[in-house]
């Protein structure tokens, strides 16, 4: 009983009296520590500000690379000086990102292990060469997009960027999703409960910021309007993943203290600042005859926000983490009527 309860597999009456056995075990008149009360899973060591900024750019970069195609494709040259954006903007994951990842790894020898497998059942192998294709291609279209805007010599260039931009985008694809499958792949309470809310809020978090970071540089109001619409639209689909998110944690049982920073900082960084304020914005500026200093601010606020949600994910679920009751719930069989 003992073990079934230490391994989430008890009812909730044996999990009490575990816990109220472990002050009375005692020897000698001495209290005597148990394993009783204690955490059972071990957080995730990374930091959570450099990972965190790490994860926000990979979507961002992944993101920005797939409306760069769309937007070519779709809107030719209408869309010419977003699609070049688009095209710089995807170098941040391959000149930022790598600085952040190797720094939380201490040694660059741990980032090079992990090109040393392919493993097709491993969301870390997956994702590790996802990220170095997207590096190849958006790299090739930024580097043809550069040499084909500075010299005219080498204008025949930007039909190789053109070309480069389609594999970089389906990878960007995958690469604005792929670490909500990493983390929900472990143990973590908050992560593993509902792995498909996650990714939703993931990759509608980076679709936003990329439209944001777009619209903030474009000069064309038809083109900025499309672009903060996409972003409008993505977070309204982030806003209703968020809210099944945490439906399925209460229903779980896994929620952290309330009133914990990590909690706090999800509330008020990635719903208040992230959700609530840019919709209002985008909302009020439209109502406004497209008052830019509005949509502006809500285009800030959209990239902010993104920052905040993987920042409060990996604090929250190192939260869940450490608490022995909420993973012990967590593990228990759901019943279902």
């Amino acid at each position: 009983m003992a073990d079934a309860a230490l391994y989430g597999h008890g009812s909730s009456g044996s999990a009490q009296r575990l816990s109220a056995r472990s002050s009375m075990d005692t020897s000698r008149g001495a209290p005597v520590p148990t394993y009783y009360g204690r955490p059972q899973l071990k957080p995730a060591p990374f930091n959570k500000v450099i990972v965190g900024t790490y994860i926000f750019l990979a979507g961002l970069s992944g993101a920005a690379a797939l409306l760069a195609a769309v937007a070519d494709r779709e809107r030719g040259f209408a869309a010419k000086r977003a699609a070049r954006r688009g095209r710089y903007l995807s170098l941040l994951t391959m000149t930022i990102g790598p600085v952040l990842l190797i720094y939380d790894l201490h040694t660059p020898k741990r980032f090079y292990n992990m090109l040393r497998i392919a493993k097709g059942t491993s969301p870390m192998s997956i994702g590790t060469w996802n990220l170095m294709a997207f590096s190849a291609f958006a790299g090739a279209s930024a580097t043809a997009q550069f040499m084909s805007d500075r010299a005219p010599a080498f204008r025949w260039l930007n039909p190789v960027a053109r070309a480069c931009q389609v594999p970089a985008a389906i990878a960007g694809a995958g690469l604005s999703t792929y670490t909500a499958s990493l983390l929900s792949a472990t143990s973590t309470p908050s992560w593993a409960a509902a792995p498909e809310a996650l990714a939703v809020r993931f990759g509608a978090s980076s679709i936003a910021a990329a439209g944001a970071a777009l619209s903030l540089g474009e000069r064309s109001e038809a083109m900025r309007n499309r672009l903060e619409t996409i972003a409008g639209a993505a977070l309204a689909v982030e806003a209703v993943a968020t809210a099944a998110a945490a439906k399925t944690h209460r229903d779980r049982d896994i929620a952290s203290m309330p009133s914990s920073p990590s909690r706090a900082l999800e509330r008020a960084g990635t719903i208040g600042v992230g959700l609530a304020l840019p919709l209002g914005l985008y909302a009020l500026s439209r109502l406004a005859g497209g008052n830019k200093r509005v949509s502006t601010t809500a285009s800030l606020a959209v990239l902010a926000g993104s920052l905040l949600l993987r920042i409060s994910t990996l604090a929250v679920g190192a939260e869940t983490a450490k608490n022995p009751n909420v993973s012990l719930r967590f593990t228990q069989p759901r019943i279902t009527n």
